[in-house]
């Protein structure tokens, strides 16, 4: 059985050190898992390509709103998909694929696994197809107030949309990257390491709790400068992949195993 994560880039992915040292745990020997380049706009190509053998597909970066429509068309979206706007994990079933969002119960998962206290007010950095998830996720702990800041907030009406179709209606805005002073309950980041300016982390430093969905360049700068809860990439990461790896196998994740090995993996880096 075969499954892999999909993106460009990928070479990065810390998925298939996961899912490996899970199928390793729950003695799935025939099971394996790659990362491959699939390019923007060829992700529906690729998959009409694959033979029976493929079981599931993690999808990333710049993929997860091309694998929304591959499925949506199709009817095989959830819901938790199609209110965030992004598909990014697609399981094999007897018709064809179907289509789901791992990252939503993920970061739930992530920031309840280090944070206990309220969330009422979020600011997210960036707004694409991650940000309206974690977005979401938030709004689905209390958080009643969430801004997007962005460099060009027309950009991000998609990710704002999304968030505001929660049934709990945040009041969703936009603000500019270079001029927001960030004062909530929760920063969340989705922007590259590069973006995080000196400026930026300076005008940053309000939040109770930061997460930072980066885990490959390890701390960053918003990182290094939190005083309160760190909620880590690989938190979210290693949650959204407990999920997948059920769906792909049906068989309950080694939830600590998979931990330690990305652990390990990035210690190694």
């Amino acid at each position: 059985m075969r499954c892999a994560v999909l993106g460009d880039p990928v070479a990065h992915s810390l998925s298939p050190v996961l899912h490996a040292a899970g199928y390793a745990d729950a003695g799935l020997s025939g099971w394996s898992y790659d990362a491959v380049r699939v390019p923007a706009g060829s992700l529906a190509g690729f998959v009409g390509g694959l033979d029976p053998s493929w079981r599931g597909l993690s999808v990333t970066a710049p993929l997860k709103r091309e694998a929304l429509a591959l499925t949506e068309s199709s009817g095989t979206a959830t819901g938790r998909a199609r209110l965030a706007g992004g598909v990014n994990t697609l399981v094999r079933t007897d018709t064809g694929w179907a289509g789901d969002n791992t990252d939503l119960p993920g970061a739930v998962a992530a920031v309840r696994e280090r944070y206990a206290g309220p969330v009422r007010s979020v600011v997210i950095l960036g707004g694409g197809a991650t940000a309206a998830s974690v977005g979401l996720a938030l709004a689905g702990l209390g958080a009643t107030s969430i801004a997007l800041a962005v460099r060009e907030p027309s950009r991000a009406a998609d990710t704002a949309d999304a968030i505001a179709a929660h049934p709990s209606a945040p009041a969703v805005g936009t603000a500019l990257l270079d001029e927001v002073t960030v004062e909530a309950d929760v920063l969340v980041s989705t922007i590259p390491v590069a973006a995080q300016t000196p400026d930026l982390v300076a005008r940053c430093s309000g939040a109770a709790v930061v997460f930072e969905v980066t885990y490959d360049s390890w701390p960053t700068p918003l990182v290094s400068a939190a005083t309160g809860v760190v909620v880590s990439g690989l938190d979210l990461l290693v949650h959204q992949a407990v999920l997948q790896f059920e769906q792909f196998t049906g068989t309950p994740a080694p939830l600590a195993a998979m931990r330690a090995a990305g652990e390990a993996a990035l210690a190694a880096r």
